[in-house]
Parts: structure tokens; sequence; C-alpha cells
């Protein structure tokens, strides 16, 4: 079994259940011992914006924001560069603990 994940989740408000299952699936990852590394990329880079994940609600499923806490206490939260550039947002918009890279960080 491998022993680490990379999550790569591109939705946030406009697709809230895609948002949520990317989500969902790294923060069952780190319960389960696994390294967890999420990449936010395309629209998903909202998601690391602070106000962002308590606007996105979906019925029967755990708060994407509680998510998004457990996932930067004990995995990693990376932006896509060029995807923030490209929506005009810089380091300053993310919350604590973001960090900024391309996809050559995970190969």
């Amino acid at each position: 079994m491998a022993s680490s994940l990379v999550i790569k989740v591109t939705h946030a408000l406009g697709d809230p259940e895609r948002a949520h299952i990317g989500c969902n699936v790294a923060a069952v990852g780190l319960a389960s011992g696994l390294d967890v590394h999420l990449f936010l990329a395309v629209e998903g880079v909202h998601l690391a914006r602070p106000e962002i994940p308590e606007r996105l609600e979906l019925a029967e499923a755990p708060p994407v924001g509680e998510l998004l806490d457990a996932i930067y206490a004990a995995g990693t939260v990376t932006v896509c560069t060029p995807c923030a550039l490209r929506r005009g947002l810089t380091e300053a918009d993310f919350r604590p603990g973001t960090q900024l890279a391309g996809s050559a960080r995970f190969v």
C-alpha cells in the first residue's frame, strides 16, 4: 500500500460536490495514516482562501471547512502558482500554511 497520497482538486464554489470529494478523500487518507498532499488548481485554488470553505454547503456531508482544517493540521496544502496568478491571487490571499508551487513539486 502507498504511504503517501496526492489529491488534486480543481473545483470550489461552482461545484461544491467535486470540491468536497477531494477534501474528503484527503481527510480519510490522513485518518488512515497516509502522508497527504492536497494540490489546489484551477478554481480549486479558492479553497485555500479563508472565507471560501464556510460558503460551501453540501447535504449529507461534513463541512468542507472542517475537512480543510484537518488537512492543514496534518498534511500539506499547495496552491498552483500559475492558477492563482491567473485569478489575481497572491500568497497573502490564502490562509496561513498554504504553499504555492507548480505541478513539478509532485513529480
